[in-house]
């Protein structure tokens, strides 16, 4: 199962560099929800052991700008999954990507890789 998370990774990778060759660099990728108000800023980074930090304290309706690096080749989070949402977005190795997110309600809210097999993080949303 790891060969195969690690060769779809690998291809995606592949893909992504061949579509966007020549082109200048972008700015990070954002969600389509745009929080109102003052964001607050949380950085997460994906490791060889997961997300970190986990788990992160949040207050309903605080709108974060959730900064996330993957910093790591050596699992299948190739990609923010929020779940629940509509959140789920690409992280290229070593690249800050950007996702605005306001929690609507109370409890735990779960975020992990596509796949659902990569150890996930987690938002205690007070």
């Amino acid at each position: 199962m790891r060969t195969l998370c690690l060769s779809l990774a690998a291809a995606s990778a592949l893909v992504a560099a061949y579509a966007h060759a020549g082109e200048p660099p972008k700015e990070p990728a954002k969600s389509e929800a745009k929080p109102k108000g003052k964001a607050r800023t949380i950085e997460i980074s994906v490791t060889d052991d997961g997300y970190q930090p986990t788990p992160i304290k949040v207050k309903k309706g605080e709108p974060l700008r959730i900064r996330i690096t993957r910093k790591t080749d050596k699992t299948c989070a190739n990609e923010l999954v929020i779940k629940e949402t509509n959140i789920n977005v690409p992280l290229p190795l070593n690249q800050t990507v950007e996702v605005s997110y306001t929690p609507d309600k109370a409890g735990d809210v779960k975020f992990g890789c596509a796949m659902g097999m990569m150890v996930s993080g987690v938002l205690l949303v007070e």
